[in-house]
């Protein structure tokens, strides 16, 4: 570990850029071998890399990344093709160059065998390494598998003792769920600093010139005690007429109101000095105030191509695995947004390319009999929209299989059949974002699992966002999230109830209207109110809000509706009146109050007055979950009592106790057997909700136990999920062809994706 803190901060900084660069440079040559200025940049990188490492005394960086460069400098002389293979090669190395890297900034065991990746990158091994070196061990990296489809390139030779089959080097690309995503650094151009120095310099002038007005304060005090005394003596000379001299206590009171004329003058001419010295200072420090406010949003600001650029190695690597071929396109990298804009929409962006190629990009014989290229384009674009940006992640794959959805939600009883049926395609389209919701019948590591689209919804929400989507069935599909490019303010319409105002973000709000009483009409039990020539339906938000005699105008004719909207829902909100619109900085409710009903914060209006801010999204659930068209949140009460039992295969007795365990903790009641054959034995003996197996295991493995299960009329609707360390694509697709429901692999291997499999299935 780097012992100095600023050294370790900065080389964290450099390692990041130079990693990316190179694999965003690899994955380009991959297509364009020839682009030799792309090539050059990845080698300055590597050459760049291996300098930092050097002058920290990181050896083994510098060693592995030289061994980069050599390579990359072979196929600049034209003496190495870079073909996929090396290629593939090549990302092992950064993969490993990565976890060494973390290795160097956190101090935790990276394990890389260098001298084993540089054999199998075909560079040059260290001379003190080779002598007397014993056999590799068992678990060092060796390049993934390449396609039989793949050209074989004419390597140069290497060691024997090189091709070793290990698991591969998980790194962000190829495992980009790999704990919550953070921004730490953030580069600004030095001219922005420039201009916040600047500023920061008017607000100091502006601070000499609010303390001068304290001693403005202090001169017209001064001025009110000497006018107080005078006025205390001119009392009692006017109390003591002398003698009754009429003329000479006439020519006293003249000089007296004189006096305090002159003293009435003064002060005016002093306050009318200090009101317009206020009135300039206020003018000077919101401007300055607006300037530096500005200028922190723009050193917060970030090119989305900063979360998009993490994308193209993991849609290489899937669309591999499932042996589709893939482009992936990025538009507008350039626009900038909020760096915890950019740290949230990491997720959600990766879910929807996830299952853009693992769902809706076809093999390529498919797209070919569909009269489609072989290789299917997904599309990730940024555009910027009023009061935000519009993310965009479009595929031209096979679209929504809107039966398939109906039979699912049928299925899984969250709707009736004449209910489904009166559903429109946009509502059908929405159900696919409900947590848990899924039409694969078959589920994997990269998506099926009925997770992802849920937290699609759900991050949207938290960034104050909409999440829409179209689909045309064999022409593709669409997800697009409008979201704020800030966080740091919020701008919302401030809706009166009795006396005290609540704020709705305007980017939530579509129109606002006032509508008479007589013009609400109930359908289905409803209350609606008609418009532009569509049913809206309308709820009283105090009623929402659970609040007693909120309104004072109940009496009245007409009502005020607040039109919003969340996502394809429209929601009509009946309030006493809109008071108008404010920027205000909304402050996210205690760890007490983390998830009030309906409200997302709090903030201070420019009356002092704390406004509730409401969230439109949970505002329109309420609504539909109080008139009953949400599907249930849990399953009903009637499956609750008894526990579904569960046929847990799998002759590993360590593998066996710990999925034992797993499962038991979260409700199941388990069964074991060791083996296939003895699994097949205990299925007559009783009824089992679902069968979890491995697959290499003595007797019978967990492809035939499948495949007699499915063979069975009496198990034909029995959930089997596959646990298993066998990887490779052929062997994904002999479990889907045995009659599998899921296949999870043991090297990323969840707990929860095993017990969410399985509340899905069950």
């Amino acid at each position: 570990m780097i012992p100095d803190d600023e050294l370790r901060s900065l080389f964290k900084a450099e390692s990041e850029e130079h990693l990316q660069q190179l694999e965003q440079g690899l994955l380009h040559l991959e297509k364009q071998p020839d682009d030799k200025a792309v090539l050059e940049s990845v080698f300055r990188a590597a050459h760049s890399l291996k300098g930092a490492a050097r002058m920290l005394g990181l050896s083994n960086i510098e060693m592995l990344a030289h061994g980069l460069e050599d390579v990359l400098r072979a196929a600049s002389r034209g003496e190495l093709p870079l073909v996929p293979a090396h290629i593939d090669r090549l990302c092992v190395g950064i993969d490993a160059l990565r976890k060494m890297v973390n290795e160097a900034l956190t101090g935790e065991t990276a394990g890389i065998n260098v001298p084993t990746v540089l054999r199998s990158l075909g560079g040059r091994e260290p001379e003190k390494e080779r002598r007397g070196r014993a056999p590799p061990p068992a678990e060092i990296i060796a390049a993934p598998a390449v396609p039989a489809a793949a050209p074989q390139p004419v390597e140069p030779p290497v060691e024997s003792s090189a091709v070793v089959e290990t698991p591969e080097i998980p790194s962000p690309a190829t495992t980009p769920t790999g704990g919550e995503y953070h921004i730490d650094t953030v580069r600004v151009p030095t001219h922005n600093l420039d201009g916040l120095m600047t500023r920061v310099g008017e607000l100091m002038v502006t601070r000499t010139r609010v303390a001068r007005r304290l001693h403005d304060a202090d001169v017209l005090l001064d001025f009110w005690e000497d006018w107080s005394r005078e006025a205390n003596t001119s009392r009692a000379v006017l109390r003591e007429p002398e003698g009754g001299d009429r003329k000479g206590y006439a020519a006293k009171l003249a000089g007296i109101e004189e006096k305090h004329q002159a003293r009435l003058d003064e002060l005016g001419k002093h306050l009318a000095r200090v009101r317009n010295a206020c009135y300039e200072d206020n003018a000077r420090l919101d401007a300055v105030c607006d300037m530096i406010d500005r200028g922190v949003r723009v050193m917060r600001m970030l090119p989305i191509s900063t979360v998009f650029n993490l994308f193209p190695r993991m849609a290489r690597d899937i669309a591999r695995e499932e042996g589709k071929e893939v482009e992936l396109v990025v538009e507008g990298g350039e626009i900038e947004a909020d760096k915890h804009i950019l740290e949230k929409i990491k997720d959600p962006v990766m879910h929807m390319v996830r299952n853009a190629i693992d769902h809706g990009i076809e093999v390529p014989d498919e797209r070919e009999r569909a009269g489609k290229p072989r290789v299917g384009n997904v599309r990730i674009s940024c555009r910027q929209v009023p009061a935000g940006i519009l993310v965009e992640v479009a595929d031209d794959g096979r679209g929504l299989d809107l039966d398939a959805i109906r039979q699912t939600a049928v299925k899984r009883k969250m709707f009736g059949e004449k209910e489904i049926a009166g559903m429109s395609p946009q509502q059908l389209r929405a159900l696919i974002f409900v947590s848990g919701f899924s039409t694969r019948g078959f589920v994997t590591d990269i998506s099926g699992r009925g997770i992802g689209l849920d937290v699609v919804r759900a991050n949207v929400d938290e960034l104050k966002g909409t999440v829409e989507m179209d689909s045309t069935a064999g022409r593709g599909s669409a997800f697009r999230m409008r979201l704020p490019i800030t966080l740091a303010t919020t701008r919302v319409l401030l809706a009166a109830l009795g006396n005290r105002a609540y704020g709705l973000p305007v980017d939530f709000v579509e129109t606002s209207l006032r509508v008479r009483r007589s013009q609400v009409f109930t359908i289905e039990g409803r209350s609606t109110v008609a418009l532009q020539g569509e049913a809206v339906s309308v709820a009283p938000l105090s009623e929402l809000l659970e609040l007693r005699a909120a309104s004072t105008r109940n009496e009245t004719d007409t009502v005020v509706c607040v039109i919003v909207r969340s996502g394809e829902d429209r929601l009509g909100l009946l309030v006493d009146d809109v008071v108008g619109e404010q920027e205000v900085v909304v402050k996210p409710p205690g760890a007490l109050l983390k998830r009030v009903r309906n409200v997302s914060g709090a903030a201070i209006l420019g009356t002092g007055e704390v406004c509730m801010v409401l969230a439109p999204q949970d505002l329109v659930k309420s609504v539909r979950k109080r008139l009953g068209t949400l599907p249930p949140a849990e399953a009903p009460a009637a499956q609750s009592r008894r526990k579904p039992v569960i046929l847990l295969v799998e002759d590993s007795i360590t593998t066996r106790t710990q999925e034992k365990r797993i499962l038991e903790s979260s409700g199941y009641d388990i069964v074991t057997a060791v083996d296939g054959l003895e699994a097949w034995e205990k299925l007559g003996s009783r009824a089992f909700d679902a069968v979890v197996s491995d697959i290499q295991m003595p007797n019978m493995d967990g492809f035939t136990l499948t495949e007699r299960i499915r063979q069975d009329k009496r198990y034909a609707d029995l959930p089997v999920i596959l646990v298993t360390t066998l990887t490779e694509a052929e062997d994904k697709r002999r479990g889907l062809e045995s009659g599998a429901n899921a296949y999870i692999t043991k090297s990323a291997f969840d707990q929860s994706v095993l017990v969410g499999t399985l509340q899905r299935l069950v």
